[in-house]
């Protein structure tokens, strides 16, 4: 409490005012870039056809420009996470964003397919980076009782960005004469945007704690931090610095694994089926399910999320992550043993489980932010971005392939049994972190508890 008091009076703290503004502009960078991210994925696949007739791209090429910025975030979030704990927050912030509009202005002038491979190759790299420090950052300044809401709102702009960008690609592609360079490299202005808005921003003042740098951490805590109690737990922190191999130690393994695998299997089957939704969409006799899939499928996800941001800090965490895992896993099954379903039947099993998908793909923004604690919090959460974007590279990499020689019905149906392994790893791991300071979610899985009060 000494830590309060002793700034109770400085004339110089911020207004409950000025902090919301503060609150507000680090989501809105942060969902900026979570935008971005969908933004750059969604783009692709209306456009691939038309990159695939003027660069002579082959079915090879075809599936590594697809998964190119899956592959990216793969690379970028380990590192990005590493480099957050070690040198902090904030330089990262920018430097991530800095790298994502000179890759993409690049986008203008790509000639070759392996030229738009390597610059969307970084353009991910950027966004693996904003994954292991924007989400870490979120979580250090929001307050308890918000952390939630506010870390899944982050993910209604992915969703979002993803359905907005197959809606652009789609609509220029068959309305005007403009080339996909340009298609692609519309991403550019916004990234010009969020880099300006990013200036300025203050450093974690639980990173600074961590780093022994008190009055620092005092001083940023009173002028942005909302909530007393938040302000207090800051003390809690450790003053010690964490490495990559903690990760696989005794107190955090059970957080490393359930991250991982839950994110792993939450984004894969959604990733290669709404980046294909075309293609997967038509197997099933539905001609013209581009539009209808890919817009259709993103704004249900959306209101998925939305559901679960207004549902999260009242209900908790493990009833909007385990039982949807469950229900998506049975909704492939269908679809999968399901030989000669009607075209609108399928249509709508794919919405339903665009929509439950999204609802414990929330948890992936929240999680990893809560079960690591700080001096780990960043290569944390990084890692289990980089393992869950193999899966996600892996099933964008592979759907082509797998559609033409095995077939809708097998293909589906390995996506169903990758949804029924992160149904029973979030079964047995999953914690209750509601309301809970960082240093109590922290403390729950490191000492084999599931946490459900």
């Amino acid at each position: 409490m000494a830590f309060m008091k002793s700034r109770a009076a400085d004339s110089g703290e911020a207004s409950a005012a000025a902090k919301r503004r503060f609150l507000a502009r680090l989501l809105f960078v942060l969902a900026g870039g979570m935008f971005l991210d969908g933004y750059i994925l969604g783009i692709i696949g209306p456009v691939i056809d038309t990159i695939q007739t003027d660069l002579g791209v082959s079915t090879l090429w075809e599936g590594l420009i697809g998964a190119a910025a899956l592959f990216g975030i793969f690379i970028g979030s380990p590192l990005g996470g590493w480099l957050g704990d070690k040198f902090g927050r904030k330089p990262l912030f920018m430097a991530d964003i800095a790298l994502f509009c000179i890759s993409s202005a690049l986008q203008f002038v790509v000639d070759s397919p392996s030229q738009l491979f390597v610059v969307r190759l970084l353009m991910g790299v950027a966004i693996g980076a904003e994954y292991s420090v924007g989400w870490p950052l979120m979580a250090e300044f929001a307050p308890a009782r918000l952390r939630g809401r506010l870390l899944g709102l982050t993910v209604v702009a992915w969703y979002v960005g993803f359905m907005v960008a197959f809606l652009v690609g789609y609509v220029l592609t068959t309305n005007t004469d403009v080339g996909w360079r340009v298609i692609l490299g519309t991403s550019t202005l916004l990234a010009v945007i969020l880099f300006i808005a990013r200036l300025g921003l203050p450093e974690s003042p639980r990173w600074l704690w961590n780093q022994g740098r008190r009055d620092e951490a005092h001083d940023i805590a009173h002028r942005y931090m909302e909530d007393p109690a938040d302000m207090t737990d800051v003390e809690h922190e450790h003053t010690r610095k964490g490495t990559f191999g903690e990760l696989f130690s005794r107190p955090y393994w059970r957080a490393t694994t359930f991250c991982s695998v839950f994110w792993f299997c939450a984004v894969a089957p959604y990733f290669a089926i709404a980046t294909f939704a075309d293609s997967v969409l038509k197997s099933y006799g539905l001609s013209g399910g581009g539009l209808a899939g890919g817009v259709g499928l993103s704004a249900l996800a959306a209101l998925g999320v939305v559901v679960t941001v207004l549902l999260i800090d009242r209900v908790g965490r493990r009833v909007l992550t385990v039982p949807p895992q469950w229900l998506c896993t049975a909704l492939l099954a269908i679809i999968g043993l399901w030989a000669g379903a009607p075209a609108l039947v399928v249509l709508i099993l794919f919405l339903v489980f665009s929509f439950f998908n999204a609802m414990y793909n929330t948890l992936t923004s929240v999680y990893p932010g809560e079960v690591f604690p700080t001096e780990v919090r960043g290569i944390g959460t990084g890692f289990a971005a980089a393992f869950s974007r193999i899966g996600a590279g892996l099933a964008t990499f592979l759907l082509p392939w797998s559609m033409d020689n095995l077939g809708s019905g097998p293909t589906i149906l390995i996506a169903a049994g990758v949804a029924l392994i992160g149904a029973a790893v979030s079964q047995a791991l999953a914690p209750e972190t509601k309301g809970m300071s960082l240093s109590e979610t922290s403390a729950g899985l490191e000492h084999g508890h599931v946490l459900a009060h």
